[in-house]
């Protein structure tokens, strides 16, 4: 089902809640974008090479199946479209479960329309065109392609850890506070007490720090994390 509206800013909903999917899109549609509604693998799929979602939503309970399993197979098929997985439960292994097929994001049922579209509009920024690069010692960031190089190896990055990443790297040996860290990366304070900071810094660490090498981002017990040579 698709909703016309904006038909320049294309959003993707895989929920086979039929009550929630029309809130969705009803949410969608008065912030200014036009959503594309359904319920499947195959269709969703469609959808996105007809379309070019410029983000997709999908919900970990699909009918049949793992809402992660098709994240991972967009990412399979080379989608690099941000993606925001709807989900019940907030513990450490359902947030790296979602970094790990490759989602950037996610976000807690009981719905809440002004928390999920405040996080669209997050992903949603324009983008500003950049052929500028980050250097950090051997450690590269490209701002237009939105990857990594390390030791001549490409990275590639979730929006969000790219958005990490790049804040590190912008304030080398600084020592910044988990607060600081909340309000320029994620924009605001994200789920409350929530510790999705460790588990991004932790995914990035699985990216970045080949094992045996130095470790470039660093814990500073109670203050927060500092990018440094050693």
């Amino acid at each position: 089902m698709i909703a016309a509206h904006n038909p320049s800013v294309f959003v993707l909903v895989v929920e086979p809640d039929a009550t929630l999917a029309r809130q969705l899109a009803a949410d969608l549609q008065e912030a200014g974008y036009t959503p594309i509604i359904t319920d499947d693998r195959t269709s969703s799929l469609q959808y996105s090479r007809d379309y070019q979602p410029a983000l997709i939503v999908i919900d970990r309970m699909l009918v049949g199946e793992s809402g992660l399993s098709l994240c991972k197979n967009f990412r399979s098929l080379g989608n690099r479209s941000p993606i925001i997985i709807l989900m019940a439960r907030d513990s450490v292994d359902d947030r790296i479960a979602c970094l790990d097929v490759g989602a950037d994001d996610y976000i807690l049922k009981p719905y809440r329309s002004e928390d999920f579209i405040k996080l669209v509009r997050l992903y949603l920024r324009p983008d500003q065109d950049s052929n500028e690069q980050i250097r950090f010692g051997d450690l590269i960031l490209d701002v237009a392609t939105r990857r990594a190089i390390y030791n001549n190896k490409t990275i590639d990055l979730t929006m969000k850890e790219f958005d990490l990443l790049k804040f590190l790297m912008e304030h080398p040996r600084e020592v910044l506070t988990r607060d600081q860290i909340l309000e320029n990366v994620w924009g605001y304070d994200f789920m409350g007490e929530s510790n999705v900071i460790e588990v991004y810094i932790r995914y990035l660490r699985l990216k970045i720090e080949d094992e045996g090498q130095k470790r470039l981002i660093q814990t500073v017990r109670g203050v927060g994390y500092v990018l440094r040579e050693s």
